[in-house]
């Protein structure tokens, strides 16, 4: 590992800008070490510099604290989901569910079934998870809401149990592999028809 501790821990001119090299390495760091088993309670500033290579006053000069840094660490893993095709309600419903427990990151598997317990214990990272999941969910409300106007779903929908029901069946197969015989690959597209079966215009 490069020690980046010389470079990083010098002393800065008044306005110079931090170092993009540190912050990448301190959120890099604290992301492998949740993937590989340490939790939330358990990690420490300290293991995170020195997997880093950093001194802990590094960190401490661009966070406040554990949870500031953790809260970037997770925005960093789970960006928000790119926009819908808007080419039909179902292609787009389809794109956004299919996002749901999905990240191109494989430690977002790792890490997020041990963030749970946290989640629910935690009203800061309950705030953080919901704002982490809130952009996928107003695309889906959107694209809802779309297809009443259209007059392609029921105008009664309740659009925000609909998006439980689309989402809740990716995100438990996806985080915890409750039926192992479904195949993941179509799964978006079959829970979208199903969903769409129930609610649309008649």
């Amino acid at each position: 590992m490069v020690n980046v501790t010389e470079t990083m821990d010098a002393p800065r001119a008044p306005g110079r800008p931090r170092s993009i090299r540190a912050d990448e390495a301190i959120l890099e760091a604290a992301l492998d070490l949740l993937a590989e088993g340490s939790s939330i309670e358990t990690l420490s500033i300290e293991a995170i510099a020195t997997r880093a290579g950093v001194g802990k006053a590094t960190i401490y000069r661009r966070w406040s604290g554990k949870e500031a840094l953790l809260q970037d660490a997770l925005r960093r893993l789970k960006p928000p989901p790119p926009p819908p095709p808007g080419r039909s309600v179902r292609e787009d419903l389809i794109a956004l569910v299919g996002n749901t427990g999905h990240n191109p990151d494989p430690r977002m598997r790792q890490i997020m079934p041990c963030l749970m317990p946290t989640i629910s214990r935690s009203p800061e990272q309950y705030r953080l998870y919901q704002e982490l999941v809130e952009p996928r969910r107003r695309m889906i409300r959107e694209v809802l809401r779309r297809g009443i106007d259209l007059g392609e779903l029921r105008a009664d929908l309740d659009v925000e149990l609909t998006l439980s029901l689309l989402t809740a069946p990716l995100l438990i197969q996806r985080l915890l592999r409750a039926q192992p015989d479904l195949d993941e690959r179509d799964l978006p597209a079959r829970v979208v028809d199903a969903v769409i079966a129930g609610i649309a215009a008649r």
